[in-house]
């Protein structure tokens, strides 16, 4: 699994508010299995619940234009 933006993003914000998984997951409503795959980078995560992981901080998952790949991560 690799790393992503809102995987990023999640695990900082997190980690900032001083919140360990676990407590996370509780107060988000979400599973402990879930929020590890998200900060892991999980690419088959549901939206619906990436959204109420994000909404903790006041933000949600919209479109958006891709960053292209390096070089070396280009199949």
């Amino acid at each position: 699994m690799r790393d992503n933006r809102i995987a990023t993003f999640i695990r900082e914000k997190r980690k900032a508010a001083g919140l360990t998984q676990e407590e996370f997951a509780l107060r988000s409503g979400l599973g402990l299995r879930f929020i590890r795959d998200l900060e892991q980078g999980k690419e088959t995560v549901r939206l619906d619940k990436v959204n109420q992981a994000l909404s903790m901080f006041g933000m949600e998952a919209v479109p958006g234009r891709n960053e292209p790949r390096k070089e070396e991560e280009r199949p």
